[in-house]
């Protein structure tokens, strides 16, 4: 006996919503619960319903779990590279990282010859210069910023 395959739209009767929703609700808690239990994960979850009620499980301390995400280094693509973000990290992870970076680095440059190298020295330098073009644009920013909570107060 198969279960009847159900069409994702929502549901139009109030009352067969919220039952649903309670219902899943309680099944995504018992999930999530499991996840954390059997492979010793720390799960945070956050759930809104419709009428903006909050509903959360964590498997700790859900402050220790946000600030946890909160520090993890998030990652960007820019041509097919990983770029760690390090905003809000420890000092001591971040030179962690650092270091391991670099010998990765070390070892992949071994290989290279100087043609190579003079064209990952030009594509350096462009880099560099747009990330000096972004520091400058960034600041001009908040200098006018600045400047017009300045006007408001005078």
């Amino acid at each position: 006996m198969a279960r009847e395959k159900i069409e994702k739209k929502r549901i139009a009767n109030a009352s067969a919503r919220q039952m649903t929703f309670s219902k899943r609700r309680r099944g995504l808690f018992k999930k999530a619960e499991e996840l954390s239990i059997l492979c010793a994960a720390d799960v945070a979850l956050v759930v809104f319903s419709s009428t903006g009620k909050l509903y959360n499980y964590s498997s700790s301390s859900m402050e220790v779990i946000l600030d946890k995400y909160v520090l993890y280094p998030s990652t960007i693509q820019k041509d097919g590279q990983q770029i760690l973000e390090f905003e809000g990290q420890d000092p001591k992870r971040i030179k962690q990282q650092f270091e391991d970076a670099s010998q990765d680095l070390r070892e992949e440059l071994e290989g290279l010859t100087l043609k190579d190298l003079e064209k990952l020295e030009e594509q350096f330098e462009m880099e560099l210069s747009c990330i000096r073009s972004q520091k400058v644009e960034h600041l001009v920013k908040k200098i006018n910023e600045l400047q017009q909570k300045v006007t408001t107060y005078i």
